[in-house]
């Protein structure tokens, strides 16, 4: 997802977002530990949506202050 596709959400959908990218992470990983992970760069870009919408959502934070 894209940075530019994520400030089009609204707050809540963002959260929501987060919290199903980090039940994906979640099973992945789970799926990594027991050796049955097909695409190991998912783990990667997983984890970047989630730091993509935690800053968005902190500059976000920032310019209502």
């Amino acid at each position: 997802m894209k940075a530019s596709e994520i400030r089009k959400l609204s707050t809540s959908e963002m959260i929501a977002k987060e919290k199903e990218y980090r039940t994906e992470l979640f099973n992945l990983r789970f799926q990594q530990a027991t050796g049955n992970v097909t695409n190991t760069a998912r783990l990667k870009k997983v984890k970047r949506n989630i730091a993509r919408i935690l800053t968005i959502l902190t500059e976000q934070k920032k310019g209502e202050s």
